[in-house]
């Protein structure tokens, strides 16, 4: 018999001054029994930094094939963006710049190495692609403080993410990395 998921309260406020999103959230995330803690971190982090209308964790969550960890379509169901969290392979990311009219992903180790191999595939629309490298520090942090229900402020300046969690604060910068 297959583990059930952990389903994890994320309660947010979110003060994005980059993109001068500023959002109460509250998010029930279910964590994957293959999911590592830093993993859901990143996921609920980089829906944070890319929240907007219809942008939504995919219904499939990591254990889904065919849609990515994060997803934003329109009302009509169009795809519009297709948000990958850690280092999807390079042929995913090609079918998803097919699909797609953005796709962003946000990865926390071996990033150099996935924008080799973007590059190195010759990914369709590669020069559109955006690749993000979070924190793993912050990640780490953050992941060592998770709990069924977690109570988070984060701020994004200038690229920089500040996120309290209780009495912690956890600071870094996403970095943005070339894939061309």
């Amino acid at each position: 018999m297959a583990l059930p998921a952990t389903l994890r309260r994320f309660t947010i406020s979110l003060a994005d001054s980059d993109r001068e999103v500023y959002e109460q959230l509250d998010w029930r995330v279910p964590q994957h029994p293959s999911e590592s803690e830093r993993h859901l971190i990143a996921r609920v982090i980089a829906r944070c930094l890319e929240h907007a209308e219809g942008v939504e964790f995919s219904k499939g969550g990591v254990s889904d094939d065919e849609e990515p960890a994060i997803v934003q379509k329109n009302l009509r169901g169009e795809w519009q963006a297709w948000i990958e969290v850690g280092s999807p392979a390079p042929d995913r990311l090609h079918k998803a710049s097919k699909l797609a009219p953005r796709v962003v992903v946000y990865a926390f180790k071996n990033v150099d190495a996935l924008a080799a191999s973007i590059v190195e595939r010759k990914i369709h629309r590669a020069d559109d692609l955006v690749l993000r490298e979070l924190p793993t520090a912050l990640l780490d942090g953050a992941a060592a403080t998770l709990d069924r229900n977690n109570t988070w402020d984060l701020s994004v300046t200038g690229g920089t993410l500040y996120l309290t969690i209780r009495e912690a604060l956890f600071e870094g910068t996403v970095r943005p990395i070339p894939t061309v």
